[in-house]
């Protein structure tokens, strides 16, 4: 795994081997910045990254400039793997927090430009997630929600949904605010 681009690019990130994570392929990872970089201004994006893993995600944010990144995961080991890299990058604007994606979803007052979740691919609550987040405001006017999940999942019934894209086994779904 590496960061693809911005200040931190081609730099490695090199995890311990006994977190429980499936990193987002570097392949489903360009993709997904490639749609990105045609949506988004990165430098002026607060971004929140739900079920963080291995930090590929919020690194990825932070080395593109973004003004914040949030990155939660309920795992210790997997939060304070992310800490410390962001402390050895010298990215002082990333908060790492160490609870549960879900109930942090339903319970924060926050706001973001950004939110990317990528849950475990057996995880049992996608639609609650996706539902937590869109009807507890927790995007701002114009954010995008990024949701990284298996084939098997879907999200029609959702009006705010606006696009997905297939890379490999990877599946993202986007979905937007009404205006």
């Amino acid at each position: 795994m590496r960061i693809i681009s911005g200040l931190f690019k081609g730099r490695p990130i090199r995890p311990p081997k006994n977190l429980p994570v499936r990193p987002t392929t570097d392949k489903a990872k360009e993709g997904l910045f490639n749609i990105l970089n045609n949506l988004v201004d990165f430098e002026e994006l607060n971004v929140l990254d739900l079920f963080c893993g291995t930090g590929n995600i919020s690194l990825e944010f932070a080395s593109r400039g973004s003004v914040s990144v949030t990155s939660v995961d309920s795992n210790p080991k997997c939060a304070a793997f992310v800490k410390s890299t962001f402390d050895q990058l010298g990215y002082t604007h990333g908060t790492v927090l160490k609870t549960d994606a879900l109930r942090f979803a339903q319970s924060t007052g926050g706001k973001w430009d950004m939110i990317f979740a990528d849950p475990p691919y057996t995880y049992e609550n996608y639609q609650e997630l996706v539902d937590s987040i869109l009807k507890n405001g927790l995007l701002n006017e114009e954010g995008i929600l990024v949701v990284e999940h298996p084939a098997e999942v879907e999200f029609t019934s959702f009006k705010e949904l606006t696009q997905t894209r297939k890379y490999g086994r990877v599946h993202f779904s986007f979905f937007e605010l009404e205006s």
